[in-house]
């Protein structure tokens, strides 16, 4: 076992393993409904992008600039986790601990701090409050329940998604504002397109 493997578990390697054992004696159909919202639930953001955009269709282009920008942020999001996570190469809590857990374990390289779902879901609710905020209200809870259904199926410790939750935040926040410079690229990209409509007709 690495050091950063026996680091990792004692930081909340009891916490990690209190609530796999409370999801052992959970009643099946809630283990799979957590199962499905975990392997799934990140879906729900895109349909709330979607929802934005579509929103955002008739508004500024300022307004669809904020919408476009979210998904290239995610995507930013996405690559700085995934880098911190080869960097730290720690092991799962279900390898290291050997625990019974709800989900099938990961590979043995599939590493496990910080959690890619958590920083995706983070920055995804983050990109949804500057474009709708109504929608932002269902994002937010929405990627809290995606981290904690990380430990709850034993794919991750409660630091993992807690700093992934932390990346897709910090990171997130101070990108979404640059959109606005992408505002003439989306006013001129409106009217070339407008100016094809009408030359069609």
């Amino acid at each position: 076992m690495s050091n950063v493997a026996l680091g990792a578990a004692s930081i909340d390697g009891g916490l990690y393993t209190w609530i796999t054992d409370l999801a052992q004696r959970a009643p099946h159909t809630v283990n799979v409904l957590v199962s499905y919202g975990t392997d799934y639930g990140l879906f729900l953001f895109a349909i709330l992008m979607a929802l934005c955009w579509w929103r955002a269709r008739r508004g500024t282009a300022a307004e669809m600039a904020k919408v476009l920008a979210g998904p290239l942020v995610v995507t930013l999001v996405y690559v700085a986790n995934d880098t911190v996570k080869a960097l730290f190469d720690e092991a799962r809590p279900c390898r290291t601990l050997h625990t019974v857990t709800v989900a099938m374990c990961p590979g043995v390289t599939d590493w496990s701090f910080p959690s890619n779902h958590a920083a995706i879901a983070a920055a995804a609710a983050v990109a949804l409050i500057r474009c709708a905020p109504r929608l932002g209200r269902i994002a937010v809870p929405a990627a809290l329940l995606m981290a904690f259904s990380r430990i709850w199926v034993g794919a991750h410790y409660p630091h993992d998604v807690l700093a992934g939750l932390a990346i897709g935040v910090v990171v997130a926040r101070p990108l979404l504002p640059l959109a606005r410079h992408a505002t003439p690229a989306v006013d001129r990209l409106r009217t070339t397109r407008l100016r094809a409509l009408v030359a069609a007709r």
